[in-house]
């Protein structure tokens, strides 16, 4: 809570965190039966109840499970410190900030009870009935047959295994290659936020036009071991790396014509992975919404044009912009971790206090809420992030860039990193480098009313076919034959 974390290309794309109350029906006798299988049902959040799948699974008293949540186009994500005691029933997402927990009652074929996040609280309903989901009208989703081949690929970046999809043009000639790197949060490979799949669908579009496209999960998600909060944005240029050198050993790859095509946080990593190798390893850049600034920085302009777009008055703004500059200062301090923790816990009390949304926490649910926002906020990936300078990297670019920017958007501001991140291409001597501002665009280049975040999955584009057909003209210009 301490600042609002940057890129998570959908700082809305999985909640935060989520956490509830699920019953547990039957004696101990019948626990596997009841409390085991496939549940469906919804969190009632305000204004629209948020519809959740829930899998069970019991294996010599040990349990496990996974939960979908479709309107956050979340699917199969795991679940952790599942208990099923007597009539009550209690699982964790994991992985997630502010851990996510759902605890009820099993009674009469159905699991009530809380689910909470950080300091949210809401009821929550599991029963074995299907529930009616309607998805949201996704026109630019590809649907098959696809006129291209599509393989599921697994491999090694040191300890991590890294699983994803690679679709290849048809034909037996070797073609060139682009690696799709997601922005902060753990995503999976279609990135998939807000019921929209914008790797899928630039995937999709790029493999038409020949350019074969590997898309990964990130780490922790999916087939992809590890954790994504616990690694930084180095470790994620690492795997990337690990992912160009699958793809130039691949038979019908070019290793000659593989580049990186990086949003948001993607777009601060494919640099990073660039000065890391030899010329020649990587053959060119695409950079979505990409920082051009400390991550501190930018956050700061982020709390105030996403607060901006949601109608907050001028005077909340600057109390919330300063604590958020204290507890920065905390976070990119070398304080004693003790230290940081009882300090930032005191900024996150003051921040609770000043939002109408936690003003009102008390007790055992400030206790949760406060010890959420300090792991969250002193994690490795967000210690580094608020302290990496991108600018170094950017100017050390020495293949083919294009670099995109949002006029809407609220979480990359574009006048503060395009301009930051002109600034550093003009020391460098790489005279391919284009640079583009799309003006309705928001953060996901969605053709935007606010920019703000909520309006992510009440857009039916996905990415603007203007955006998509600059990418890939780009690249076929340079790369196709």
């Amino acid at each position: 809570m301490i600042a609002a974390r940057i890129c998570r290309i959908v700082e809305t794309a999985v909640p935060a965190a989520l956490t509830a109350v699920l019953a547990s029906l039957m004696p101990l006798a019948a626990q596997t039966v009841d409390a085991a299988g496939h549940w469906e049902g919804s969190i009632e959040t305000p204004g629209q109840a948020l519809v959740v799948m829930v899998d069970l699974a019991e294996d010599d008293g040990a349990w496990t499970g996974t939960i979908d949540i479709p309107a956050q186009g979340a699917n199969g994500l795991p679940l952790s410190d599942v208990s099923v005691d007597g009539e009550t029933v209690k699982f964790t997402i994991q992985g997630v900030p502010g851990e996510p927990t759902f605890e009820g009652t099993l009674s009469g074929g159905e699991i009530s009870g809380e689910f909470s996040q950080g300091p949210a609280r809401f009821p929550f309903r599991l029963g074995r009935e299907a529930v009616e989901v309607e998805a949201p009208p996704r026109p630019q989703e590809p649907k098959p047959p696809f006129p291209y081949a599509a393989e599921e690929v697994e491999y090694t970046a040191r300890d991590v295994k890294i699983a994803g999809t690679l679709t290849l043009p048809p034909g037996e000639g070797k073609v060139p290659a682009a690696l799709l790197i997601s922005g902060s949060g753990a995503l999976n490979r279609d990135l998939e936020l807000a019921g929209h799949k914008p790797f899928l669908v630039l995937a999709d579009h790029l493999t038409r036009l020949g350019i074969a496209v590997l898309r990964v999960d990130d780490r922790g998600i999916g087939g992809s071991t590890g954790s994504t909060w616990q690694s930084t944005s180095r470790d994620k240029a690492n795997d990337v790396l690990f992912g160009v050198r699958f793809l130039r050993g691949h038979d019908r790859i070019d290793p000659e014509r593989v580049g990186l095509i990086g949003i948001s946080e993607g777009g601060l990593v494919a640099p990073l992975a660039l000065n890391r190798v030899e010329p020649g390893t990587i053959a060119y850049a695409v950079l979505l919404a990409g920082p051009g600034v400390p991550g501190g920085d930018l956050l700061r302009q982020q709390l105030r044009r996403i607060a901006a777009s949601n109608g907050a008055p001028a005077e909340m703004i600057d109390e919330l912009a300063a604590l958020q500059d204290r507890g920065l200062e905390i976070i990119a301090s070398d304080m004693p971790p003790a230290e940081a923790e009882a300090a930032l816990r005191e900024v996150a009390k003051e921040q609770m206090a000043a939002s109408p949304e936690t003003a009102q926490l008390s007790g055992e649910d400030l206790e949760t809420a406060l010890s959420a926002a300090v792991e969250t906020n002193l994690s490795p990936w967000f210690r580094f992030f608020i302290r990496y300078d991108p600018r170094p990297a950017l100017g050390g670019l020495a293949v083919p860039t294009l670099a995109l920017f949002g006029g809407k958007d609220t979480q990359v501001d574009a006048d503060q990193n395009q301009s930051a991140m002109e600034a550093a291409f003009a020391g460098s001597s790489n005279t391919d480098i284009t640079v583009h501002r799309f003006p309705e665009m928001n953060h996901l280049f969605q053709t935007a009313g606010t920019g703000s975040p909520a309006e992510y999955a009440q857009i039916e584009e996905t990415m603007a076919p203007e955006v998509l057909d600059l990418i890939g003209s780009w690249i076929a210009e340079r790369f196709v034959d």
